[in-house]
């Protein structure tokens, strides 16, 4: 099994695989581009995140800066707005259905690492690595999630979610709630 099999299936990997690590400095070139790209430039904005991105709907929207590790594990519904800083950490799949509005500075994280200092640090003949392993992140369709917000690996976020800004999100959450904090937790039904 490959590493970046063994990171899209959760499992331990190392990172700075030979594969791994092309798909990544493909993924800053497009990245650089994007970013520097005058924002008049819509036909060469699409072109790229074509080529970034694991899959876009029609409508989708970036803004600059926007960051994230691969690209390729991601995929964005029609009509979703992503605003500006927003950091998606696509070691496994981040899916975010239509119609979401993504507000400045959300970071989406899909890698995990043992908490114990000992589990975590690996001594090799070159340095030091990092024990690494992932779960997947989805969130539903018509979501509002604001600003400096955190959605940590394995969550599912239901449809119809408006979501505080600043939560600190480490639990899924159901369908058509008002959800905020540090930890995020619901507040009402919508």
């Amino acid at each position: 099994m490959t590493e970046k099999e063994k990171m899209l299936k959760g499992e331990r990997y190392n990172s700075r695989d030979a594969e791994l690590l092309g798909m990544y400095h493909r993924a800053r070139k497009l990245l650089n581009a994007y970013n520097a790209l005058d924002s008049e430039l819509t036909a060469e904005r699409e072109r790229i995140l074509h080529d970034l991105l694991g899959g876009k709907g029609k409508g989708v929207w970036i803004e600059t800066p926007f960051y994230c590790d691969y690209g390729e594990n991601i995929t964005i519904g029609e009509n979703t707005f992503i605003n500006t800083n927003c950091i998606f950490l696509d070691d496994n799949t981040i899916s975010i259905g239509k119609n979401g509005l993504i507000a400045p500075y959300v970071q989406i994280y899909t890698a995990t690492h043992p908490l114990r200092a000992s589990e975590r640090i690996v001594e090799e003949g070159h340095g030091n690595s990092y024990v690494t392993s992932t779960k997947p992140v989805v969130i539903g369709d018509n979501v509002w999630i604001g600003g400096n917000s955190v959605i940590f690996p394995g969550v599912t976020i239901g449809n119809n979610v408006t979501i505080g800004a600043g939560s600190v999100v480490t639990k899924s959450l159901p369908d058509n709630v008002l959800a905020y904090g540090n930890p995020c937790k619901k507040i009402k039904d919508l």
